[in-house]
């Protein structure tokens, strides 16, 4: 189906929804070096008013890569929730906007509608918000997770401890971890980025937080992101694995390229499940995404990246994950050129996924050759603050030495906790207090006892 929109006497044709979406995206690089972008302002401006008008109940019919050909679409399409969805269909895409803005409309009322929304929908009204649009709604929506810590409760804010190591050295990995704990981060997961991707080593990094969380007693859990082969052949071996990672995408061919598919997903889930490590909850996924990483793998199929991304999310939420990060600037300038871009895309990407019914956190990253820097990771920190992310990344002064990208530091959790009033989740925040590293007010007492205490860990450890 056909759609247009005339502005000053000219017609601007879309020749269909797939177009049409990309077309009303916000400028990014990684559609124009896809091909697929809005040729002018005017032309996005005139894509924008044809999405506005179209009917939600249009998505229900036109799939923007075909049911027999991919999975993620038949898992869209087979999940979708006539009866959550009824509360909006009258609607059309502007409509929706507006109904998400609505000062009565309550964290209930958007969550009640979560299973009725197709990522595809979810894409389309980011496209028609203002960054501040995206603030207030995501605000609204909270989405609440357990395992060993819960995370998404209003109030708090947890922060991913990451500690990498170019050679996964166990002393500099629990060096990092004994720094980050002590800045209060750790109370989504310590994952960890292995620099050898083999079955071997993602046990001993497995068994190294362990041996730490036993040791303390603390309320973590655990994550080494490495390849879900790897983690279900560890989970196999008798390796204590609280949660499976996998970075996933929002095409068949872009899952593919990862060496993964839905079924090796639900795989892998069940067998982690059957471990029953967590002591207050059981979300025991984690997965990644970023904008790009379809168009890269030239598995986007025509699919601007921000739908794609959306996509990424429907995989996600069939899944029940623990952590959901987007990791927005990772990939490079060739998909978002600068921080204008980078900042737009993680207020979307925060946003899509809060209302898919995600426990959204944010990689607040760039690489060194992209047209932005730390004061611009500053400004997407605060506004997702604000926007209620779920945890941030905490990496050793914010420049991890493993991966060779800029991301946020464990000062940087303080001060967007601080600022904003955060505090950590409740059962870390007790764990904090009973080690002297917090008193009861939540405020850092730095005891040489409690140093000294947790200084071997690091010291004593076997190489």
């Amino acid at each position: 189906m056909a759609f247009s929109h005339t502005i000053n006497g000219t017609t601007y044709r879309f020749e269909d929804l797939k177009t049409l979406l990309a077309r009303a995206t916000p400028a990014r690089s990684g559609d124009n070096l896809a091909g697929i972008a809005a040729a002018s302002e005017i032309e996005r401006a005139a894509a924008c008013f044809a999405l506005a008008d179209l009917p939600m109940k249009h998505f229900l019919n036109e799939a923007v890569i075909p049911y027999e050909s991919d999975d993620v679409t038949r898992l869209i399409v087979d999940a979708h929730d006539a009866e959550a969805f009824q509360a909006i269909s009258h609607l059309t895409v502007g409509q929706f906007r507006e109904w998400l803005l609505d000062s009565q409309r309550t964290s209930e009322a958007l969550a009640s509608v979560s299973r009725g929304l197709m990522p595809e929908m979810v894409a389309a009204v980011s496209k028609l918000m203002r960054n501040q649009d995206l603030i207030l709604a995501a605000s609204r929506i909270r989405v609440i997770t357990r395992f060993r810590s819960t995370i998404g409760l209003p109030g708090t804010m947890a922060v991913r401890l990451q500690p990498n190591h170019p050679t996964d050295d166990p002393r500099g990995i629990l060096a990092s971890v004994i720094d980050g704990v002590l800045y209060g981060c750790g109370d989504a997961v310590i994952g960890i980025n292995p620099a050898s991707d083999s079955v071997g080593s993602a046990i001993r990094l497995l068994q190294l937080i362990d041996d730490f969380r036993q040791r303390f007693e603390a309320p973590i859990q655990s994550c080494v992101l490495t390849h879900v082969t790897n983690t279900i052949e560890a989970i196999r071996q008798g390796a204590p694995v609280d949660l499976v990672f996998q970075s996933i995408a929002g095409s068949e061919k872009a899952n593919a390229s990862f060496g993964v598919t839905l079924s090796l997903l639900r795989e892998a889930q069940e067998a982690a499940l059957e471990l029953a490590r967590g002591t207050i909850g059981s979300d025991c996924m984690y997965f990644e995404t970023g904008q790009g990483s379809a168009l890269s793998a030239e598995a986007n199929l025509g699919v601007d990246q921000q739908t794609c991304e959306a996509r990424a999310y429907a995989v996600a939420r069939a899944y029940r994950p623990l952590l959901v990060n987007t990791v927005v600037g990772f990939i490079g300038p060739e998909y978002l050129f600068d921080s204008k871009q980078i900042i737009r895309a993680g207020l979307e990407d925060h946003f899509c996924g809060k209302l898919l019914g995600l426990p959204m956190g944010c990689d607040i990253c760039y690489t060194n050759h992209t047209e932005a820097d730390q004061d611009d990771m500053d400004t997407l920190l605060t506004l997702l603050g604000v926007a209620g992310v779920n945890f941030i990344m905490g990496v050793p002064g914010a420049d991890d030495i493993m991966l060779n990208y800029q991301s946020t530091s464990f000062h940087d959790a303080l001060y967007i906790r601080k600022v904003l009033g955060l505090k950590r989740a409740p059962e870390f925040e007790a764990w904090l207090e009973a080690m002297q590293i917090v008193d009861v007010r939540g405020n850092f007492t730095f005891s040489r006892t409690t140093f000294e205490r947790l200084l071997p860990a690091a010291t004593e450890v076997s190489l």
